[in-house]
């Protein structure tokens, strides 16, 4: 098991000197900062407890213009190590490094008195006490506090055995029951090896070879090559600190606050649903630092945003100047300038609500999440996974009434639907083909409830008898093995698929026609749900980089033939635009997000 340990703390007050008697690692890692005797960036080292445990130190710089760099090792560190030296006492770094640990919500933690071969006894029972009352009040409060010196070792075996107490009350996270999710500290590349980053793991395990994806960017990368605490392994699987070397990315495309990771729950956001930890005022400006990112940011108050729970917290809107990687639950802090109290925060939603389903967004529903993610739906009305819609129950059963209205008035399977689809939209915002996708589910549920009675392509009540003619026994199971075989990024083609799939020779211009697949040459087509898929994942690649073809064929596992077709469609529908380097976001290209295809 690996804990990772943050020490916080004013600037020349012995937080490396410390590291470096606690474990014999210098975690002064640059030049400069051995030339100039400070920290400058965040620094590394380790030490291996008794037990086999390991604790991953974080020495952060102490400096006032360097606190952006101390968030970036307080973001990822699971408890923290408060550094005062004895001579001086708190001053204040130490007093802004504390309040960014409490509003992160940093526990459980240890205090160190250093510096006490450079001050009489009565000078150290002096500051020990001040500093335990600074504690109080904080997320630090009755942590232990140990008299100290990093140049004589006094103290220093003490401190071991209170550190090994203290990381003994970390629960351990099995690591694969979170997906792996690295967020970067450092980038460079090695001759030789190309692109290397460094971080945290989170989750697990990890294997030489997985493929992880780029957030922000959406990019696919392969790990080559995994290093713990610079020690080659095949498979890391209890987090800490890591470095992997990676295939098919050049390291300009990898930024400090980047995450890698397999966890479909991290998503690139640069908005945000957020909690509070105490009352903030509407516009407050100030930098959001979550994990190792740092990004502006204004917080929102206003009209449906002014958020007070029924608990007495605060919630609101975050809008980032530039998307980070984000996932719900996540902790993050505002800072607005020395001197002033940071703001701590709580991610709820990472895509909040939008369009009509704004309406949604009550006191109640947001409490909710705090105890139940599965409340997003009821938030939202409608949350798409995957190929999956699911939509709260008041929703759902809107849609049902419209439906069976639509059913009584004699209305075809397809005009059902389509007004099923309209009653989805009008409460819950989706995509057209979202909500068409569970406008098929509501129906069918309809049927096979016994509410509905479906001969072919046309319903009506149950006892009825249906005054169109019937399908052609098999008609309809036909159309969807074509939907189905059209399922895929290579699909085989049209007319292939519609013969082994047993349909007539007009059913795919029928599909088309009721918007079930996607035609793009005589013999190639998509279901239309597949297509949405590709062209946003077209879209999102090219806006991370002009997109080429070799490219987005590497991204779908597909060969040029698909992907010139759907290159050459997107060009043609301004959603995309050619240029010299390769095809970038065009004009047209909100119409993705708005729900066309």
């Amino acid at each position: 098991m690996t804990v990772v340990v943050g020490t916080a703390g004013h600037i020349d007050h012995g937080k490396t000197t410390l590291l470096r008697a606690l474990t014999g690692i210098d975690a002064d890692r640059l030049p400069e900062e051995r030339r100039r005797g400070m920290t400058i960036d965040v620094g590394f080292a380790h030490l291996t407890l008794a037990d086999g445990r390991v604790i991953d130190f974080v020495d952060v710089p102490g400096h006032d213009r360097l606190v952006g760099n101390m968030l970036v090792g307080a973001g990822e560190i699971d408890a923290a190590m408060l550094v005062v030296a004895a001579d001086d006492g708190p001053r204040a770094q130490t007093l802004e490094h504390l309040a960014l640990l409490d509003a992160l919500g940093v526990a459980p933690g240890i205090a160190v008195v250093t510096k006490i071969d450079a001050v009489t006894a009565e000078r150290v029972d002096e500051v020990v006490a001040e500093v335990g009352r600074l504690l109080l009040g904080t997320s630090l409060g009755g942590s232990p506090i140990r008299a100290v010196s990093g140049a004589t070792g006094q103290g220093v075996e003490e401190l071991r055995m209170a550190l090994a107490v203290m990381v003994a009350g970390v629960p351990p996270t099995p690591p694969d029951t979170v997906p792996p999710a690295l967020a970067m500290d450092r980038a460079f590349s090695v001759r030789g090896h190309g692109s290397v980053v460094t971080g945290t793991l989170r989750g697990g395990p990890l294997a030489r070879g997985d493929i992880l994806r780029l957030v922000p960017g959406e990019r696919p990368v392969r790990i080559r090559e995994i290093q713990v605490r610079g020690t080659t392994v095949e498979r890391v699987a209890d987090g800490g600190r890591t470095a992997l070397n990676l295939v098919g990315i050049e390291v300009e495309a990898l930024h400090r606050g980047d995450v890698l990771t397999s966890d479909p729950a991290v998503v690139a956001s640069h908005r945000l649903l957020a909690r509070f930890a105490g009352p903030v005022a509407d516009r407050t400006r100030g930098r959001v630092h979550l994990r190792t990112a740092a990004t502006d940011a204004t917080i929102g108050r206003s009209g449906r945003d002014a958020l007070t729970l029924p608990d007495g917290s605060h919630a609101g809107i975050v809008r980032l100047d530039e998307p980070i990687a984000v996932r719900p639950g996540d902790r993050f802090v505002v800072r607005r300038g020395a001197g002033i109290a940071p703001i701590g925060g709580v991610v709820l939603d990472v895509d909040p609500a939008r369009g009509v389903s704004r309406r949604r967004q009550t006191a109640d529903r947001v409490q909710r999440l705090l105890q139940d993610p599965v409340a997003m739906v009821d938030l939202h009305g409608a949350l798409v996974e995957g190929r999956r819609v699911r939509l709260a129950d008041d929703v759902a059963a809107a849609a049902a009434r419209s439906a069976l209205d639509a059913v009584a008035e004699g209305e075809t399977l397809q005009v059902v639907r389509s007004r099923t689809a309209t009653a989805i939209r009008r409460a819950a915002t989706l995509r057209r083909d979202d909500a068409a996708r569970a406008a098929i589910g509501v129906v069918d549920r309809l049927v096979s409830d016994g509410l509905v009675a479906r001969d072919g392509e046309h319903l009506h009540p149950p006892g009825s008898v249906s005054s169109e003619p019937r399908s052609a026994p098999g008609e309809v199971a036909a159309m969807d093995r074509l939907v189905s075989m059209l399922s895929t990024a290579t699909p085989p083609t049209l007319a292939e698929a519609t013969r082994e799939a047993g349909c007539r020779s007009d059913a795919a211009r029928t599909l088309e026609r009721t918007g079930r697949i996607v035609i793009l040459e005589p013999d190639l087509a998509y279901a239309a749900e597949t297509y949405r898929e590709l062209a946003e994942r077209a879209l999102a690649l090219a806006a991370s980089g002009p997109l080429t073809p070799a490219r987005f064929r590497d991204a779908t596992g597909t060969s040029r033939k698909y992907v010139m077709a759907i290159l050459e469609d997107l060009d043609r529908r301004a959603i995309l635009a050619r240029t010299p380097d390769g095809h970038v976001p065009g004009p047209r290209a909100g119409v993705l997000g708005s729900g066309g295809t």
